[in-house]
């Protein structure tokens, strides 16, 4: 300790001096830890909030740049096809039998016996149905007697007649009186005669009570029954009679097809086509062109044209959808789309391209119309891509999406 009173330790007076140490506690350890552990928490704080943003803000991006993808269109595109020297026209039709008829009943009366059922195959002249005529047989009956009451009328006639220009030839009897005796006669000769026509008249009716097969073939109808009351005649608006049978003859069929007007020209009698049939894939039928109406229907623009085919062995069936199949030549290197592709506006006809992602639409001629398909003689080449079934709001320089790529034959 100093003279003065005072500690001469300097470091211990510097502590006794200090603020810390007046309170008792060191200054280093306790504010500086807080203050990290400040800042720490702080920045943690701050980097979750701007990591947040920075999130939404990128999950608002990916979202627009999802929606504006979707927005654009899936399209299917198609490349035409390049056709050859000849091209196979196909065309729809149905087989008719080559004669088919209904068979009515030309007296009335009630059905007594049908002998032939649907399905079944009859021959030219055979007996189908009998009809029960009560009322016919009457009126015959009646006609005859008639008959023979003005045969008799028409022997007494005569026979004064004859006398009466005899007595004439002596002036026995006036010549006034020998005219009405031979006009007498006359008359009774003409009653005589309609007496006969009415008999055979109703003999014509009584045979028609049997009826029978007009050729030979399949009965497809039966329109009838055992007691059925039978009307006389075919149906009209006024008359409630029936067919009682339809008969077709099925040996050899018909084939009608319109043929569209462009292809006209290259269709020819006796001319091979080939009918197929979805009941028997991969089994062609050949047929003959016989005949065509030699005009162009003014509604359809298309020729009517009958192709018949054998059909002995009783395979196709009448009223069957085929498809007929035609060559025709066409010219070389033209391509053809199918008519779904095609876009008819105001502009003219059009079809709707992919290129570069975008749609550009394009103006076409057609060549000919093969019904599924169209040739294009110009606007198209066989590497574009066509789009098929494109909407009516489809615009130049829209971007779309392909969703498959094919030519049109496949």
């Amino acid at each position: 300790m100093s003279p003065n009173g005072h500690d001469s330790n300097p470091e211990m007076n510097a502590d006794a001096t200090s603020p810390a140490g007046q309170y008792g506690a060191p200054s280093s350890g306790v504010t500086p830890g807080v203050f990290i552990a400040v800042i720490v928490v702080a920045l943690v704080i701050v980097l979750g909030i701007v990591y947040r943003v920075i999130g939404h803000f990128n999950d608002e991006h990916h979202l627009k740049e999802a929606t504006q993808a979707d927005a654009i269109p899936y399209v299917s595109v198609v490349h035409p096809l390049v056709a050859g020297e000849s091209s196979e026209l196909e065309l729809p039709g149905n087989t008719q039998a080559f004669v088919d008829t209904p068979i009515y009943a030309r007296t009335s009366g009630y059905l007594k016996n049908w002998f032939f059922d649907i399905g079944s195959r009859v021959q030219k002249g055979q007996l189908m149905a009998t009809i029960e005529t009560p009322e016919l047989d009457e009126q015959l009956m009646v006609a005859r007697s008639d008959l023979k009451s003005t045969e008799a009328d028409l022997n007494l006639a005569n026979v004064t007649s004859e006398r009466y220009q005899n007595l004439l030839k002596s002036d026995s009897v006036s010549k006034q009186e020998t005219d009405v005796a031979v006009s007498g006669a006359a008359a009774k000769r003409a009653a005589m005669e309609a007496a006969q026509a009415n008999v055979r008249r109703l003999e014509q009716l009584q045979s028609f009570e049997k009826i029978y097969a007009p050729y030979s073939g399949i009965v497809t109808v039966r329109n009838t029954d055992i007691g059925d009351l039978i009307n006389s005649g075919a149906s009209t608006s006024s008359n409630t009679s029936k067919e009682l049978f339809r008969v077709a003859s099925t040996d050899k069929l018909r084939v009608f097809v319109a043929v569209p007007e462009v292809y006209s020209p290259d269709i020819h009698n006796g001319d091979k086509a080939t009918l197929t049939l979805d009941e028997y894939p991969g089994q062609p039928f050949i047929g003959t062109v016989t005949r065509n109406s030699n005009t162009i229907d003014a509604n359809s623009r298309t020729l009517n044209v009958e192709v018949d085919i054998d059909n002995r062995d009783n395979k196709l069936l009448p009223g069957a959808y085929v498809f007929v199949h035609f060559k025709v030549p066409v010219q070389a290197r033209m391509v053809s789309v199918p008519t779904n592709a095609l876009l008819f506006r105001a502009q003219g006809l059009q079809v709707a391209l992919v290129r570069d992602g975008h749609v550009q639409l394009q103006h076409i001629t057609i060549g000919q119309d093969n019904g599924k398909t169209v040739q294009v003689s110009t606007g198209l080449s066989a590497s574009d891509q066509v789009i098929l079934d494109p909407s009516d709001s489809i615009a130049e320089g829209q971007p779309v999406r392909i969703a498959n790529s094919k030519s049109e034959g496949q």
